[in-house]
């Protein structure tokens, strides 16, 4: 009885999983908009994210993939450390730029779009064939073509401001004026993190045909775009020095916080 009732449930697990795993991902636009407004510079939150990410996952990837990890070459480095700058250090950036000028939920509906551009960049590329007399083939360009309609309507509208009827869970304080002209600036630099990132999931496909450990190469990744933000965060926050103190406080929550739903992690799930 217990099998027949559970037995579905084992089934959609994968589903279940992956939805799971988009409302924690959905929170993180709030958080760390949250801890943003709270003071926090977004470069040295992407550079702690990842140390920590890093040490969470090296453990896991020395142990378990000790018997199937490739020895790594000085041209495979080099392609791990371009891998880092589209797919962490340049993107992520990137991501959490463009939410000084947009919102959390414009940059939730945009994050949905990477899979079309991945599939478009593909296509350009030659690393995908599209057969348009199959019915999968043509399922695959009417969905590409729709979503990126709604990015272009997304990315040239903003529509009039809706007030909410009841009392937010979590108040975020409202952008200036000043942002509010940037949307365009936003808007494209959100496109060309969806661009970035798209091309870095192109690669690492790529990778993982020479490098077949997964969990060492997202651990590689982790320190290597940890250490590349340092660079850029040095460079953005020399005067400002503080900048690198974390309390016990949001800041340090949203670091953990977004470690947990890590981008590299959801592509394992």
């Amino acid at each position: 009885m217990e099998k027949k009732i559970f037995s579905p449930l084992r089934e959609f697990k994968p589903h279940l999983l992956m939805l799971l795993t988009q409302v924690g991902y959905t929170l993180i636009y709030f958080i760390t908009e949250a801890s943003f407004n709270h003071g926090m510079s977004p470069y040295v939150y992407v550079t702690y994210r990842h140390i920590v990410a890093g040490v969470v996952m090296f453990p896991f990837a020395y142990f378990l993939e000790r018997s199937v990890r490739p020895k790594l070459t000085f041209a495979l480095f080099g392609e791990i450390f371009v891998l880092s700058v589209l797919g962490i250090s340049l993107s992520i950036n990137l991501y959490f730029a463009s939410l000084k000028y947009t919102s959390p939920t414009f940059l939730a509906s945009m994050y949905n779009t990477i899979a079309s551009l991945t599939f478009l960049i593909a296509v350009v590329l030659r690393f995908e064939i599209v057969d348009v007399r199959n019915p999968r083939g043509i399922a695959k360009v009417l969905g590409t073509l729709i979503s990126l309609a709604g990015v272009m309507t997304m990315t040239l509208y903003k529509g009039p401001l809706m007030r909410n009827l009841w009392e937010p869970l979590i108040h975020i304080q409202p952008k200036s004026a000043s942002i509010n002209k940037s949307w365009i600036k936003g808007s494209l630099l959100t496109v060309t993190f969806c661009v970035t990132i798209s091309i870095s999931y192109i690669m690492q496909a790529s990778t993982l045909k020479r490098y077949p450990a997964q969990l060492s190469l997202t651990t590689w990744m982790c320190f290597m775009g940890a250490i590349q933000s340092a660079v850029f965060t040095v460079i953005a926050e020399r005067n400002n020095p503080s900048a690198w103190i974390i309390g016990f406080n949001i800041d340090l929550w949203s670091i953990l916080y977004g470690v947990k739903y890590h981008n590299k992690y959801n592509e394992f799930i």
